[in-house]
């Protein structure tokens, strides 16, 4: 039997590695043996470059066969859709964004994140996204989740009260979500 395939895509800053580990174990608890979580380490981390980033993606997108379901969490979120939109990715069967930051606003620009213009056009017409915030993220404010929603229109979105910028590490609607993609 061949499993599922997820890209987990942690977020950046210190200890950003660890602190998403805790994300990436849980969605695989909560998916299960049917699915298998590939959580690879983002370079430099804490002083990202879009190019590094997008180089290590490349490289273990090239690890799996068949089709992957991507995730990503806060700048990972953010730089694994502007990868997508540049084609420097293959397209996978499902995008999950979580806490995705938007660069180009105030206090937010920076030009080597900001997504290209018209990018929701650059993305498959047929790819199902997930967009996930909670309104008390300390970290991405949550009028982000609106700037992508208005140009994903397509986007499935979940809103949450209380769930911070982690989601108190539980990915459970992720997952909920991810096993009803699959069943359809």
């Amino acid at each position: 039997m061949t499993t599922q395939q997820v890209l987990f895509i942690q977020g950046g800053g210190e200890d950003a590695y660890v602190e998403d580990q805790k994300l990436a174990s849980n969605l695989q608890t909560r998916l299960g043996e049917d699915y298998t979580v590939l959580y690879p380490p983002m370079p430099d981390a804490d002083n990202p470059t879009y190019a590094a980033w997008k180089q290590t993606m490349q490289r273990a997108v090239d690890e799996f066969s068949g089709e992957v379901i991507y995730v990503g969490h806060s700048f990972g979120a953010s730089l694994v859709i502007k990868a997508l939109a540049e084609g420097a990715l293959n397209a996978p069967k499902a995008l999950f964004l979580l806490a995705a930051p938007y660069w180009g606003g105030q206090d937010w620009d920076v030009s080597d994140y900001e997504l290209p213009e018209n990018f929701a056009d650059q993305l498959p017409t047929d790819l199902p996204i997930f967009l996930y915030h909670s309104r008390d993220d300390a970290w991405v404010p949550f009028a982000h989740l609106a700037r992508y929603a208005q140009q994903l229109p397509q986007a499935t979105v979940r809103e949450f009260a209380d769930r911070g910028h982690q989601f108190n590490n539980d990915l459970s609607e992720v997952a909920q979500d991810i096993r009803e993609l699959e069943s359809k």
